[in-house]
This record gives C-alpha cells, structure tokens and sequence, in this order.
C-alpha cells in the first residue's frame, strides 16, 4: 500500500473487483468501476482546462458520490484537492480559495447563491468553475470551463500525472486567531501511513460497510473515504439533515447494515441523550470510533451497555497530524461515569510526548505540553512559515521533528497518555476545530458593538463546549442575540456561532486591564442564557 498514491486504491479495486459495491448514497450506489470511470473523466476535464500537477482544485460541492468522484478526480490530475464547507460565508471562502490561488473550483448542488457571492467576493480574479449537475444552472458571473455533459463525453482511460507519494494530496483549512483560516498540506504519504496502520488494525475488510457521516471539509472524512477503499470496502453517506436527528441516525445504522461506525462523540452523545439504540441493536455494527473532542463516560457507558458485540476506539489527532496519532480500544465499560477515558497510545509510526516548558518529558502525573511526532505530520502550514516554524519544533534529545497540538495532557498509571484540556483559545464544539480569536475578530467588524469578548464553557449537551460571547452594545444600536447571530452568519461558519449571549454594561476587567475571561466563564457558567435562534 505504501507505494500507492490514494487514488491508486479505487483503481486496485475497480481492476479485480469492477462489480463490488464502493459507495451508497440513498437510493442510488456506485460500483468500484463506475467510480473509477467517473473520476477518471473528472480528471480528464480538469486537465483539459489547464489543470497540471500541483494545481491547487476547490471542491464547492455537498456531501455526495459527486463530491467523492471529484476528489478522485482531482488527485489524477495530479492536483491538490481542497474541500470547502458550503455553509461558510463568501467572505471566508474566497479568502481560502485566495491563499490557495485555485486554478478551477469543481461546484454542483444548491450552492448557486453561494458562488454569486464568492463571484463579488474575488473581482480580482476569475472565478473559474467546472459545473457538475444537469439539474441546476450556474450562476451567469462565474466562468463555467466545462460541465457535466462535457465530463461524460470524456474518454474514462487512465491518467498519468508523474506524481510519488511524498506530493500533496489536500489542503484543509482550520481555525485561525487572527480571523485568517490556516491551511494544513497533506502528503498522499501521510494518509497512507495512517491507513495501513488502520485497515491492519480494525481488520476492515471487502464485506464493511463503514459510515460516511463526517463532513468532507473535516480531515476525519479521509479515513471515511479512504480507509474504505484502502480495503475494497464500502462507505455509505449520512444525510447531512439526519446530524440533528438521533431517531434518524440509528435507523440509518439499522437500515445500512453498517458495520464500522465513525464520528465526532457529539452525535454519539445526542442519541444517549434521547435513548434512541435498543437493546442489543446494530447487529452487523462491529467497531464504533470517535475521535475529534471528549465523549462523556456516561454516554459511552449508555453505548457500552446496549452494544455488548461491539468494540469501541478512542481515536486522538489534529489536522495537522493526519486522522489520528493515538488510539483507545476500551476493554470493557467503565464502572462509573467519573472514570477518564485515555486517548491511549501512539499508532504504528507515530510518537506522543508530554514535554514542560523546556521540552523535557514530564513525569507520570505531571500536566504537560502534548506533542506529536512521525510520520503523520504536515510539512507545515501552506505558504506561511512563520506559524510553521511556531508550531513545528525538534525534540532536543533526539532532534525528532515534533507538531505542538496546544493540547495540556498527563501519563496516567497504566501508562497510557490522558487529555487534560486546552492551553489557548482554541476549542473543539461540536467536533469542529474552533479558534475563538477568529469569532472576536468577526465581532469586532460590527459596527453595533463597543467591544465583545469570547468564551467556552464545558455542558452537558450535544455541542459539549458551549461558545458564549458578552458583549457591550453601541449606544442606540438596539443590538439583539439574534441581531448578531444574523450579522455573525455572513462573516464566519455556522458551528462558529455563539449559542449563549449576554449584554453587559461593560466588560469585566482584572488588575492588568485585560478583559476577564475566567470571570465571564464563571458568569456564563452561573446562567441559563437562552439561544439566538429563540
């Protein structure tokens, strides 16, 4: 596998297996030929409009066999592949696509007011698209290079980009603290090194059905997509309106015959919450995985409780590390909901460190620095090697070239590492990497506000970490939660937006005349505060 690039692996399959099924989607599926043929197509039109090695392809498309072909596609070309979350605002879309200086955005589905936007947004350059729907037309402001019907008219042989495993597969965008989103470069090395520990370890075979629940703009969906595929297996999407829907998940799961399931625990801890899995349910699930922020014991142990013929894995990694570096293969349900779950020990390859200030390992039981070593890491963050060389060091002992996560973390007794929390501003809600500076920053543009200041508080509830901003109206501006939520949508994602709110007359101040963050937690902490969206 090592010698493969990720495309490579759908083209393995739809060789000695063209029949098997690759991918479901509702009611309609695609074989491992039909992917192949499809994607290869993909790539010929991108190469037909200029497209060479190393090119840089926007994919605005909704999570769909589409999408999947498209990234497909796009790594034949030779290109490097970036998936854009459709729910974002044009300003921050066009600010990636910018940063990346995208040769073509692939785009399809309901995404035409979107790209109007982003047209407005990037007057500076063409905002040159290939459109692959035959349902909808593209907005007229956009250059369209090719479509669909031109796709399907392309020859389906195989394509020959020069490219070896150390080239980049995709960048991914995270939260940034100025407001500027960071990009995270991934080698096709780095994911492959991540799938052979995985496939080997979860023993994922031709006959899985896994889960294609995560978004494609979250680095989790390439172990959706190609952890399938690295085996011959299957992946079956998640409609993206069932995240809400906990009934709706587990019927999916049922209905699916899914046999690995794999997400962020905010889903998994919903469906506890409204007791939604029977007895002994999901009898062809084996493994369920989770990874992206804490699952609460509790709801583990609801799991752990109703699924006795299931494994369940801990899975711990930023963006930046590839999937994951650390795994938890919890041996049996916990006793009480007070016993910490581990994010475990390192995957073949890779290497955890818990450092002090100085970069000297810590003791067993000492809170530390957690840092990550091996073959997982980014080179670097794209175009920006400042915040590279802050976040990428070397380990003064063994000159190890090591990625600082920002995550506190401790060795426990039994020698497995444990999370402890974070050391900035930067959050996981929801599952979603969330840089509360970049929520300030998106604060402090509007014109009704004196000033604004952003915390996070642990709840016992779906997102987990609630955002909560205070904030300090203009005089006359008649400034609402809901007014703000409003405001805040076309400047920053979704998951972003803050779910408790609280007008103050002005910001708590401590001795140093710096805003008080641990006395708004305490604040928010102490009340209820109500939704925007109520």
């Amino acid at each position: 596998m090592k010698n493969l690039l990720l495309h490579q692996l759908v083209t393995a399959n739809a060789e000695s297996r063209p029949a098997a099924l690759a991918l479901g989607e509702g009611n309609t599926s695609l074989t491992y030929g039909e992917l192949e043929e499809f994607s290869s197509k993909i790539a010929r039109s991108l190469q037909d409009a200029g497209c060479k090695p190393g090119d840089r392809i926007g994919i605005l498309i909704p999570k769909s066999s589409t999408a999947i072909a498209s990234i497909l596609g796009v790594l034949k070309a030779g290109c490097i592949y970036t998936p854009l979350d459709t729910s974002s605002p044009a300003d921050r879309l066009a600010r990636i696509l910018e940063c990346l200086e995208a040769k073509v955005m692939l785009a399809a589905g309901n995404c035409v007011p979107l790209l109007s936007d982003l047209a407005d947004h990037t007057a500076k350059r063409s905002l040159r698209i290939g459109w692959l729907d035959e349902t909808i037309l593209p907005p007229p402001s956009v250059e369209t290079v090719f479509t669909l019907n031109d796709v399907l008219s392309q020859s389906a042989s195989s394509t020959d980009n020069g490219n070896g495993p150390d080239d980049l597969a995709y960048i991914l965008f995270t939260s940034g603290s100025t407001g500027t989103p960071k990009g995270v470069p991934i080698t096709h090395a780095n994911v492959l090194r991540y799938l052979q520990w995985a496939t080997k370890y979860f023993n994922i075979v031709p006959s899985d059905r896994n889960s294609g629940h995560i978004p494609l703009h979250f680095d989790l969906s390439v172990f959706d997509m190609f952890g399938a595929f690295a085996a011959g297996a299957s992946i079956h999407l998640v409609p993206q309106a069932f995240n809400i829907l906990p009934a709706k998940i587990a019927e999916f799961i049922r209905t699916s015959e899914l046999t690995q399931w794999f997400s962020v625990p905010s889903i998994l801890n919903l469906m506890a919450k409204f007791d939604v899995v029977k007895q002994g349910d999901f009898p062809r699930l084996k493994r369920l995985l989770w990874c992206g922020e804490v699952f609460p014991t509790p709801s583990l142990r609801y799991f752990m409780h109703r699924l006795p013929h299931v494994t369940f894995t801990n899975l711990y990694g930023p963006t930046e590390a590839t999937i994951a570096s650390s795994y938890y293969t919890v041996p049996a349900c916990p006793a009480d909901d007070t016993i910490a779950i581990p994010i475990g020990e390192p995957c073949d390859g890779e290497s955890l460190y818990v450092l002090d200030k100085t970069l000297q390992e810590c003791l067993p039981g000492v809170i530390g620095d957690l840092y990550i070593g091996g073959g997982g890491l980014s080179p670097g963050y794209w175009r920006d090697p400042v915040k590279t060389n802050e976040a990428f060091l070397e380990k003064p002992s063994s000159k190890e070239r090591l990625y600082k996560t920002g995550d506190l973390a401790k060795i426990g007794p039994d020698g497995f590492v444990y999370f402890v929390g974070r050391e900035d501003s930067q959050i996981k809600s929801r599952g979603y990497r969330v840089e509360l500076g970049e929520i300030e920053t998106a604060l402090s543009s509007l014109d009704t506000l004196q000033e604004s200041a952003v915390v996070a508080i642990i709840i016992d509830g779906f997102e987990g970490t609630a955002i909560c901003c205070a904030y300090v109206p203009k005089n006359g501006s008649g400034i609402t939660p809901a007014r703000l939520r409003t405001d805040l949508i076309k400047k920053i994602p979704r998951y972003m937006i803050p779910s408790r709110w609280t007008a103050l007359d002005q910001l708590p101040k401590n001795a140093n005349g710096k805003i008080d963050r641990p006395e708004l937690r305490r604040l928010f902490s102490l009340r209820e505060q109500p939704s925007a969206s109520t």
